[in-house]
This record gives C-alpha cells, sequence and structure tokens, in this order.
C-alpha cells in the first residue's frame, strides 16, 4: 500500500513542528576524525562542509575517552576473539565474560552489591522506574528530570505522582508528607546533573529528607538517581553527584557507559536483592541484546584509567578547563549558570539571537547546541557547551574569541 493518506498527515505534522521550532532538523554528520596534535584537540570534519575542521563543543564524552587508543584496543582485541555482536539476548546465549566482569567492575566502584549493564541509559531508567512502580506506589519527580524520567513514570502509571519545582527540597518534603495513607511505596526519582543546565541535586539533602519519611511507607521511600551526567566528569574521583554531595548511597544508582566513559550503554548499581529482581522483571533487560562483548571490554579499560594516575589527571584538566571557560565567558559578559561541572550554558534568553549565535559560531567551526523556546521556556534560551578532557587551553581560547566575535556582530 502507498501510503498516501497517512504520509499527508505525517508530513502535516512535520511542518507543525519546524514552524514551531521543536523539529531537530538535519543532522551533523561526522565523516571524519582528525587526533589531537600540535597542542590541540581533536578536530572534526563534517559532510558538505570540505576540509574545514570543527572543535566539538556539545559532546557528552566529558573524559575524552572515546578516542583513546588503550580503550579502542581493548574493544578491538575482544571483538576479534569474541565477534562483533552479542548474537543473543542475555538470558538465551548472549551474556560474555566481559558482560559479568564489567557489571562487578562497577558495582565496586560505586560501592553497592551488584550491578547490570543495559543497552544504554535510558533502557536502564525506563526498565527500573516501571518494574519497581506498582499499583500503590507513588512517584515523586524533579520537574526538570530527563526524558527517560519522564516517560518512564508515564509507563508505569503508579498510583499517585507529584513534581516538585526544579531543586525546591520543601515542595519535595510536603509531597512526602501528602503521600502518607496513599501508598505503600514512595520512589523519588532525580537527575544526578541536569543535562541543559549543568547543575546538579543535593543528593545528600535528599536521602536525608527520604529517611526522615521512610517509616510512614511500609515498602519504603526509594530513591532513584539517575547520575548519568555525572559519573566519570564529577566528584574529587568521578563518583558523582554522591561523591560532590558527600551523600550517602541512594537505594539505586543509574548510570551511562555513552559519556565520560566513551564507549555506548547504561548500567544500574543497588542491592543484590534489588538487582536480582530487575533481572527478572525488567523486559527491557530481558528482551533486548547487550551492549557488544568489545564494548563492555572497552567500557571497563575507561574504567581502569579513570581510577588510576591519568584519571586523576584528567579529570583536574577537566575541571581547569571548566574554569577557564566560565572565567572567560563573564568576562566576555555573557551570563553563564556556574558550577564545577563541564556542562556550561550560556543564558542567551531570546531565541532569534540564541539561534545567530550558534551561527555564527558554526561559521567560525565551532559545534555547539542552542536550546531555544518552545524547547525551553521562553525567556531561558541558552546555548549549551560541553568541555572534555581532550580540549585544550588553546582550544578553549579559540571558542572564547569566536563567540567575543559572534557577540560584537550582533
Amino acid at each position: 500500500m502507498p501510503m498516501d493518506r497517512l504520509t499527508g498527515v505525517l508530513n502535516e505534522l512535520v511542518a507543525r513542528m519546524e514552524e514551531q521550532g521543536t523539529a531537530k532538523g538535519a543532522e551533523v554528520v561526522v565523516r571524519e576524525v582528525i587526533p589531537a596534535a600540535d597542542g590541540q584537540g581533536p578536530r572534526f570534519l563534517l559532510e558538505g562542509q570540505g576540509d574545514k575542521r570543527f572543535i566539538r563543543m556539545n559532546a557528552n564524552s566529558y573524559l575524552g575517552l572515546s578516542l583513546h587508543p588503550e580503550v579502542i584496543e581493548a574493544e578491538e582485541a575482544t571483538a576479534r576473539a569474541m565477534g562483533a555482536g552479542p548474537g543473543a539476548v542475555r538470558f538465551i546465549a548472549g551474556t560474555h565474560t566481559p558482560h559479568v566482569a564489567l557489571e562487578r567492575d562497577l558495582a565496586a566502584f560505586h560501592g553497592r552489591e551488584e550491578g547490570m549493564i543495559f543497552s544504554s541509559a535510558y533502557a536502564a531508567v525506563v526498565s527500573a522506574l516501571v518494574s519497581l512502580t506498582g499499583k500503590s506506589t507513588f512517584v515523586i519527580s524533579d520537574e526538570l528530570n530527563h526524558n527517560c524520567i519522564i516517560n518512564a513514570i508515564r509507563m508505569s502509571r503508579p498510583a499517585g505522582k507529584a513534581i516538585y519545582p526544579h531543586l525546591d527540597l520543601a515542595a519535595l518534603d510536603r509531597h512526602l508528607e501528602e503521600a502518607k495513607g496513599r501508598a505503600r511505596r514512595v520512589i523519588v526519582v532525580t537527575d544526578g546533573i541536569f543535562s541543559m543546565r549543568g547543575d546538579h541535586a543535593p543528593v545528600d539533602e535528599i536521602m536525608a529528607i527520604a529517611e526522615r519519611h521512610d517509616g510512614d511507607f511500609p515498602e519504603n521511600v526509594v530513591v532513584v538517581v539517575d547520575d548519568s551526567h555525572g559519573v566519570g566528569s564529577f566528584g574529587a574521583t568521578g563518583r558523582g553527584t554522591e561523591e560532590y554531595t558527600k551523600s550517602p548511597p541512594c537505594d539505586i544508582l543509574v548510570g551511562t557507559l555513552g559519556k565520560a566513559f566513551g564507549v555506548n550503554g547504561g548500567y544500574v548499581v543497588s542491592s543484590a536483592p534489588v538487582i536480582r529482581f530487575l533481572r527478572e522483571s525488567s523486559p527491557l533487560y530481558i528482551y533486548s541484546n547487550p551492549i557488544t562483548a568489545g564494548e563492555a571490554a572497552a567500557a571497563r579499560k575507561s574504567l581502569e584509567i579513570l581510577q588510576g594516575p591519568e584519571g586523576t589527571e584528567r579529570l583536574r584538566h577537566l575541571r581547569a578547563l571548566t574554569k577557564r571557560f566560565e572565567t572567560g565567558l563573564v568576562a566576555n559578559g555573557f551570563e553563564i549558570i556556574p558550577g564545577d561541572h563541564p556542562i556550561t550554558p550560556i543564558m542567551v534568553r531570546d531565541t532569534d539571537e540564541t539561534r545567530r549565535l550558534v551561527a555564527a559560531l558554526f561559521d567560525a567551526g565551532v559545534l555547539a547546541t542552542g536550546l531555544t523556546f518552545p524547547v525551553v521556556p521562553r525567556g531561558d534560551e541558552s546555548i549549551r557547551f560541553q568541555i572534555n578532557a581532550d580540549h585544550t587551553e588553546a582550544g578553549i581560547d579559540e571558542v572564547l574569541e569566536a563567540l567575543a566575535t559572534a557577540r560584537l556582530a550582533s
């Protein structure tokens, strides 16, 4: 069938997204990566842009490990030994030694009893929340939580839910009080690092509030933290928002292998009973292929690097570059949301100006992401920059100069 009538409807829907400014548009296609050399970090060649070199300021590869030769070699060697793909879901025949070893290493890294890996952090969040939400569960969520949390709550259909204003812990406390008698179990879920802003949840305070109310619910107040942007890039040793806030371990921690670790996949770490339950109940784990054995080996190598002297130096360098960039932005008169995380947004607060600046940066060879209305509220339009450890001081200064030139051109 030609689907002619459906095609017309779909074209209209996409056209409406474009008119409203919510369409993502054509994707930038990287055709070649030029390795770091001569005091410069890696540069990227794009389809349709000839030999023009771009510095990438919108990547989540915070530790710069995706191009690390030891990480690449670990993946290649394991792929040669075990194949390019797992060949099956894990409970049939898709579990390999590197999967099990990675789960053990992640649990130890976070001080938990056990861990389990998923095809992505999105799948990990959805699986954990849907599996743990029953007919007598109340869910409480920060209003700026990631889309994966929002969709997971929708799919889980809890007995009740409440959304508190961003980082408003007094509101969180009130919602817990109001949930008494309405649910047997409460799940409090938050991002560790909020990906659009780079600010962090006070996990230590959230844990204290949850503990204060825990005795009022027969099946506990369970705190779930998605620290995908925090793990590997935040805290003295890269253990994320828990470490930064000096919090006791949250009940369920979700992380990713696809950001600071530079590979692919997501994971959950928790107590042994929780992980055992999730292995038996999470459809996105049971019925989806895992990451490849090669990817698991590469992630283990990244974790090993992070915990060694090189990881310590990369974290130091990352923090120094983040501070250098923030200081330069303020000196040039830009409004920022200050913080220690390498996500550094410029608050432009105007849709047209945000788009103009992003285009000017692209012309100058800088890849950055603009967030405009209605994706963000009117007045919160911004450009999100992400510092990586394979950036250099010269590269940061190059971006600052491009921004200053673009601003003067307005």
